[in-house]
């Protein structure tokens, strides 16, 4: 855990990316947003209408007893596996240890009546622990435990095939919930816990199967966490870490701290789609080292506002993105239901900028600039095998790094009203681009290598997309800012298809 990574790592580099000092901005730092009140798009207001539970314990079920300190874990220590538990209306409460929790067994079931909330008074870390398969939480609300950071609340130690559902998760330190394989989130209010809503991490294995639908995910990371330990790539709506194959679909994912949605680290096979992402600090989705995505049918507006204002405002000229691919693309010997990265039928409308396919020419298996812990890409077991003089040549060449490729980008309306953001420049950027290779001395991608195969070789197109607005484009490096005659043109020649606003005189 604690994956530690620079969110724009960027050594040292030419006079061509030397930072600017202007920052093309109005207004003052940390302006965002109004907090949304209701959706753009068709999707549930969870937090605000929950929908109660069973109002008489279901045949068969346990009754839990709000009034006696500890009883669920008691009773669920008592019966035996398979046990249906039926939480009282009311405050139920751990005993008064801080490490007291529920250890669910196999195949339990733990339904809330309409009131019925637990509550662990900033004293207990954790509610539900262990690793039992199967377990089920419905109608109940889960608040003010305190998690320590990169660890959850619900399902602490990532057991798999969990069912979340109808549930609300607030108030807590630390993450709503972990996640194991199998599990499904659906129709729950994850809303202002200190990190994460949830963090989808298993200390041991890959998680597969991975279903996130219909919930509201709002106002996490209320600690701050990017303040506290700058760099540290570990706030947001959702963190997933090397989970292999989930469908993120339907959610309203907003107003939180940092970026909405984060796939971290050798995550593959992702479907995201039909989700309203909006009024996000920072990106509305990153996907970060990572393989093989569909992104699409999504409404993603006001994003970004906070986190690309602040780095405008110190002069940096990095496209700051909405959606954000970080040495990420399509493999097709990394095997899911797509072998590329589709970004379609999207509407972007006032974010802070638009897309970013970035590769930083440092970060590859063993360089010092490989900042997610030592990890390797998913085509190299032995990450010992990328050093001289075998990554010179291939396969390891391109083996033992991870490449933004194969992303197609297509089918979507770009808008964008400056006044709208309060901007003047640097709000208004589509990108592909590389830093300048320059560490360690053995590295093969020094230099403009890296930044020439994004561009130009590792097919990365956008085409029949429809913009609306003011937009420029950025190719190869910051420095190389072109407008969309010259982004349709030779040598870029993206965007065949698109429409754009009438030039001014035409």
């Amino acid at each position: 855990m604690g994956i530690r990574w620079r969110h724009w790592a960027w050594p040292a580099a030419p006079v061509a990316l030397v930072l600017l000092a202007a920052t093309g901005c109005e207004s003052a730092p940390e302006v965002r947003p109004k907090p949304t009140a209701a959706p753009s798009a068709g999707v549930a207001r969870v937090c605000a209408e929950p929908p109660a539970g069973p109002a008489r314990a279901p045949a068969g079920a346990v009754t839990v007893d709000p009034g006696v300190a500890g009883d669920l874990a008691a009773k669920t220590s008592s019966s035996p596996p398979h046990t249906t538990f039926w939480l009282r209306p009311g405050t139920h409460r751990l005993e008064s240890d801080r490490y007291a929790q529920v250890v669910p067994k196999e195949g339990n079931s733990y339904l809330g009546a309409p009131g019925a909330v637990l509550d662990g008074r900033k004293t207990n870390q954790y509610a539900f622990g262990g690793t039992a398969r199967d377990v089920t939480i419905r109608y109940l609300t889960v608040q003010r435990f305190v998690a320590p950071h990169d660890e959850g609340v619900v399902n602490h130690d990532s057991a798999d095939g969990w069912v979340i559902e109808h549930a609300t998760i607030q108030d807590n330190s630390g993450a709503g919930l972990m996640s194991g394989a199998r599990q499904r989130v659906s129709a729950s209010c994850l809303r202002g816990n200190g990190q994460y809503g949830m963090n989808a991490y298993k200390g041991t294995g890959r998680i597969g199967g991975l279903v996130v639908e219909g919930n509201e995910i709002v106002g996490n990371n209320t600690d701050d966490w990017e303040r506290r330990r700058p760099g540290c790539g570990c706030t947001g709506g959702v963190k997933f870490w090397a989970v292999d194959g989930a469908d993120v679909r339907g959610n309203w994912v907003h107003d939180n701290r940092g970026a909405g949605l984060w796939a971290d680290t050798n995550n593959n096979d992702f479907r995201i789609e039909d989700n309203v992402l909006e009024a996000n600090d920072g990106a509305a989705l990153i996907y970060e080292t990572s393989y093989n995505a569909v992104i699409r049918r999504n409404t993603i507006r006001r994003n970004n506002w906070v986190e690309g204002r602040r780095y405008a405002e110190r002069g940096d000229t990095f496209p700051f993105a909405t959606v954000y691919l970080s040495e990420s693309g399509g493999e097709p010997r990394v095997r899911a239901r797509t072998d590329k990265i589709e970004i379609y039928r999207n509407v972007l409308e006032d974010n802070w900028s638009g897309i970013t396919l970035w590769e930083n020419a440092d970060r590859f298996c063993n360089s010092p600039a490989n900042t997610s812990s030592g990890e390797c890409t998913l085509l190299v077991k032995d990450t010992g095998r990328c050093a001289q003089p075998a990554i010179a040549t291939a396969p390891l060449y391109a083996d033992c790094r991870w490449r933004t490729q194969r992303v197609d980008i297509h089918g979507n309306r770009f808008v964008l009203d400056k006044s709208v953001l309060d901007c003047t420049a640097k709000c208004d950027r589509m990108a592909v681009l590389a830093n300048y290779g320059t560490y360690p001395d053995w590295s093969p991608y020094r230099g403009e290598r890296v930044a020439e195969a994004i561009t130009h070789e590792q097919h990365n197109r956008w085409h029949d997309n429809v913009y609306v607005g003011p937009w420029k484009f950025v190719a190869h490096d910051p420095s190389r800012v072109l407008d969309a005659g010259e982004w349709q043109g030779t040598p870029y020649r993206q965007d065949a298809g698109s429409t754009f606003p009438a030039r001014e005189g035409g």
